[in-house]
């Protein structure tokens, strides 16, 4: 093994915007623009943000004109009024999110590249993709999808999946997706919610080579939502003669739907209200299903088109790729990064196909200039011992971006030494309940490792200690103190907003607390510490406890059970599910792989649990509650006494092992 350079401590400088970097930047320019058309002057992008934090009207407002967006009616006013909940945003105006998608349209250079596991990359023209999807939109027209209906998606990120987004956004209807790796459970427990008209799915995928037919799976699906009019069938892994014998009800071929499909000349755009519902998205809390977050079209395209050029620093000549899937918000916020004018680069398979050169190949290949990937990602990289600037030119890229779990001052070295020296290391932080970072990249601002350069611009965020006061060099809830136009306008089927207001607004009432730990310094940099609350983050991926505890507890054998991500600054994701059997078995690596294959096969491959731990109980509160939170503070190392609070508890008892546990793992660790 090759010797690695010494680390950096947490908050040394490794880059420095130089006098191109800084002027050349977008924020820059938005700068100059706003002193030259709104007179307004800055000395600096701390200056600019306090601003877009206290003028927030004036700020989102100006995004209109500068960005040249396209709207059929105009507003009576930017912000009805400063409250969150219920945050009433441009009230009046008229606009469609796919025609700005496609007011960037161009022949100059391709709209997105694709590659997938052992095939070659392909481009595809703006054109291309606007024919495609003009075409599925008067297909699905005539189907009967309005404004309104729901369309969903069990498909990969491949070219096909952004059609189908922007046909279904160009009619108003609303979209909502899933990846073909969610099991039955997993996906019923979303689209059920919503009720979809119209189902888009893949027939199978292909992940670290392996090839996984997802028809059984499709049926299953079709027969449990009993609102599905249509199904449109992506064939992936079928051959030509298998093709024709699709046995699914209702269900057609998207080449035949495609061919048949008589459109106009030009694509129509409905255009809708600034809060219509875009799509649907799910993020997880601990009780209950997933949480259906609607964005609306409004929202969602004055935060995508502020972050990637402000932030991304995204221009029409850049090629911006992230590795996502379409279960996460990520793949939502790479189609919105076309508002840039910049090319897409879309890739379908597993990080480590053929091997973990994979992606710096396909960087080589598309001639990426941004790379985007996971904390995670750079870590196996870091175990893994490449060195992949010395195999392929990875010159062209200019920026990295990490995000899905914090990245260490090792992750930042690594990223500085085997990419190139000379880009841009943007973490970044957010949510699925924003679609977007609020702590990322600034292109004037230097770079520190183990650090996130800061809050974006109309993004007040802070941290608040227990008593709801903003604190600065210490670890705090992050909460978000003034509202930003991609908030969930509501769940869906929550009428009285009790289960939002629940999710965001009970810690810290009129404030959104967003469930992780974070601390900003002096020159307002941020480090996040990993989540405040239970939901696993696993890969960018956010799942509940209450749906992992569904499907265990379905086991025949397992009587309770607890599930803890030992996730935090430093730390991959580490999952522990501690569980309780019935008739007094004992656990052994048969009953361990019988849970773990429950688990992948209802749920997901990402949250199989990395151990299974056998418990005699679970511990509750008082009123009946799993206690999840103070668990995880106990077996990341903090004082048990400070953690949780037995007298609230109905078996305090239970703690007992998770106290030796705790300092078992500790113990290895070192």
């Amino acid at each position: 093994m090759s010797e690695q350079p010494e680390m950096p401590d947490e908050g040394l400088l490794l880059w420095q915007p130089g006098y191109e970097d800084a002027t050349g930047s977008n924020v820059s320019d938005y700068m100059r623009w706003l002193a030259e058309h709104k007179g307004l002057h800055f000395d600096g992008y701390a200056a600019l943000w306090q601003w877009s934090i206290e003028e927030i009207e004036t700020f989102w407002e100006s995004l209109w004109d500068y960005f040249d967006l396209k709207y059929s009616r105009g507003w009576t006013s930017p912000l009805a009024e400063r409250r969150m909940p219920g945050a009433k945003w441009f009230v009046g105006a008229r606009l469609n999110y796919a025609e700005n998608i496609f007011s960037r349209m161009t022949d100059e250079r391709p709209m997105l590249l694709y590659m997938a596991e052992d095939q070659v990359l392909v481009e595809f023209s703006w054109q291309e993709i606007y024919d495609q999807t003009n075409r599925l939109a008067h297909a699905l027209r005539g189907i009967g999808v309005q404004a309104g209906d729901r369309v969903a998606a069990y498909m990969p990120n491949c070219p096909e999946t952004v059609v189908a987004l922007l046909a279904v956004a160009s009619i108003g209807a609303v979209w909502s997706s899933c990846s073909p790796e969610f099991g039955v459970s997993s996906v019923l427990d979303r689209f059920s919610q919503i009720e979809p008209k119209v189902f888009i799915a893949v027939d199978g995928y292909q992940y670290g080579g392996k090839r996984f037919d997802r028809r059984q799976v499709i049926g299953e699906i079709q027969a449990a939502i009993p609102t599905l009019e249509m199904t449109i069938l992506v064939p992936y892994l079928l051959s030509d003669p298998d093709r024709k014998a699709v046995n699914l009800p209702n269900t057609r071929l998207w080449d035949d739907v495609l061919a048949e499909s008589v459109s106009d000349a030009t694509l129509h755009f409905e255009q809708v209200p600034f809060d219509h519902p875009l799509w649907v998205v799910y993020s997880s809390g601990t009780t209950g299903l997933p949480k259906p977050i609607v964005q609306g079209h409004g929202g969602i395209l004055l935060e995508h088109i502020k972050s990637t050029v402000f932030h991304n620093d995204l221009k029409p000549s850049d090629r911006f790729f992230w590795y996502t899937s379409t279960g996460w918000m990520m793949w939502n916020y790479v189609v919105g990064s076309l508002l840039s004018g910049a090319s897409i680069i879309l890739y379908n398979g597993s990080p480590f196909a053929p091997d973990v050169n994979g992606l710096f190949k396909l960087a080589e290949q598309s001639r990426m200039t941004y790379f985007g990937i996971s904390a995670a990602f750079i870590n196996a990289c870091i175990k893994a011992d490449v060195h992949p600037n010395q195999s392929y030119d990875l010159s062209r890229i200019r920026a990295v971006g990490s995000t899905g779990s914090p990245l260490t001052s090792e992750g930042f070295q690594w990223v500085y030494t085997n990419i190139n020296s000379r880009l841009a290391l943007e973490s970044m932080s957010g949510g699925t309940d924003l679609c977007t970072p609020f702590v990322g990249g600034i292109r004037t601002q230097p770079i520190y490792a183990g650090e996130i350069q800061g809050a974006l611009l109309g993004a007040k965020v802070q941290a608040f200690n227990d008593a709801g006061q903003a604190v600065v060099d210490t670890v705090g809830e992050l909460v978000i103190t003034e509202p930003m136009p991609s908030m969930p306008l509501y769940f869906w089927n929550d009428p009285d907003m009790k289960r939002y207001r629940e999710s965001y607004f009970e810690m810290f009432p009129g404030i959104w607390r967003h469930g992780d730990w974070i601390k900003f310094n002096g020159r307002g940099g941020c480090i996040i510490y990993g989540r405040s609350d239970s939901t696993i983050n696993r890969q960018g991926i956010r799942m509940g406890t209450s749906e992992i505890y569904r499907v265990v507890e379905l086991v025949d054998f397992v009587s309770d059970s607890l599930i803890i991500d030992l996730e935090l600054l430093g730390r991959d994701s580490h999952l522990i599910l501690f569980v309780v059997l019935r008739e007094r078995l004992v656990l052994d690596g048969v009953l361990a792989q019988m849970i773990k294959q429950q688990i992948r096969r209802e749920l997901s491959p990402r949250h199989v649990p990395d151990d299974v731990v056998q418990i005699n109980q679970v511990p509750y509160t008082l009123s009946g509650k799993k206690i999840e939170v103070p668990i995880r503070k106990i077996l990341l190392g903090m004082d048990v006494d400070a953690s949780a609070n037995r007298g609230s508890m109905r078996n305090p008892e239970a703690l007992d092992f998770f106290v030796d546990y705790g300092r078992q793992l500790s113990s290895t660790a070192t």
